[in-house]
């Protein structure tokens, strides 16, 4: 795209779930598809949402709408192993996602922030900010009540660089709508998009993931367990399943255990022995120079091997 233009550059937020995905295929349909597309990506996604970003990302290539995946790049480490994802980040710290704690600095830091850098290297956003305009950014915003919350937390939000704007809210779509509109476009309805161990997932949602999510979930737990002072785990407290809700506790790990989604020999050895070898390992990391360290995902590796091989 040229970095010279008669209007406001148009970036797309696609955060690879229902109502992005439906904004963007009825944007296209109606001749006003965004400049630009870009999808964040913490590294932690839940697999089905792996899965969608190749196949939506060809339908858009296909509509020659540019599109892009963008990550937060960690550049301070401090004494830390190096890290890059959000569950990387979760165990050096050894703490819960924010979410958890009802605070959302985890997708400021990992969502918002790598696409507004991004935006501050592309041409027609420089070409815009030196005119003085704005460049528009497009949220998939729905009319239905759990979105209805989530803008008006952000109603009124004003950026020097970015102009909002909710084209499902200014059409009047739910999200029943956005299915309907993806199923007639001839693609797959996305799941919800979110990582695999976030405190918005369903019970249902953690049953399905596969095995090597369910142990990183305990193994996210119990690093984090000694500095838990206010809530039990990622799902914060207990749900006593009234009003239609499934009872759960607050803890995903015991969630595991009571559904008998892993055996409780192994969730007992990720707790009992996983916690204290990663801070070996970063023990040993702290006494080298930050070029010489092992990046966190080296022992990662090493913890997915390990559980597969006693699983076999």
């Amino acid at each position: 795209m040229p970095s010279s233009l008669n209007r406001s550059p148009v970036l797309a937020a696609w955060g690879a779930g229902v109502d992005s995905t439906a904004m963007l295929i009825e944007l296209v349909a109606r001749g006003e598809a965004p400049d630009a597309v870009l999808m964040a990506d913490t590294g932690s996604e839940r697999p089905e949402t792996l899965a969608y970003i190749p196949l939506f990302r060809d339908w858009l290539d296909r509509h020659d709408v540019e599109n892009h995946v963008v990550r937060y790049e960690p550049k301070r480490f401090k004494h830390w192993p190096p890290y890059k994802s959000l569950l990387e980040n979760l165990l050096t710290n050894g703490t819960l996602p924010s979410i958890s704690f009802n605070r959302h600095s985890c997708s400021a830091k990992w969502k918002i922030s790598p696409q507004d850098q991004w935006a501050e290297t592309w041409p027609p956003a420089l070409a815009a900010w030196a005119r003085g305009e704005r460049v528009v950014k497009l949220i998939g915003y729905d009319c239905s009540p759990a979105d209805n919350r989530r803008y008006a937390h952000r109603e009124g939000h004003e950026d020097p660089r970015f102009a909002f704007r909710y084209p499902l809210r200014e059409w009047g779509w739910s999200r029943t709508d956005c299915i309907v509109r993806i199923k007639r476009e001839g693609l797959p309805v996305p799941v919800k998009s979110s990582c695999f161990f976030c405190a918005a997932m369903k019970p249902d949602e953690v049953r399905s993931l596969p095995p090597v999510y369910l142990r990183l979930i305990i193994l996210i737990e119990a690093r984090a367990a000694p500095r838990l002072r206010s809530v039990d785990g990622l799902w914060r407290s207990p749900i006593l399943g009234k009003r239609g809700a499934e009872a759960r506790p607050g803890s995903m790990t015991q969630f595991i255990r009571e559904q008998r989604l892993l055996s409780s020999a192994e969730i007992d050895e990720i707790i009992r022995q996983a916690p204290s070898d990663l801070l070996v390992f970063q023990r040993a990391a702290a006494r080298m120079n930050l070029v010489d360290r092992p990046p966190m995902g080296d022992w990662l590796a090493r913890f997915n091997a390990g559980i597969d091989r006693e699983a076999a």
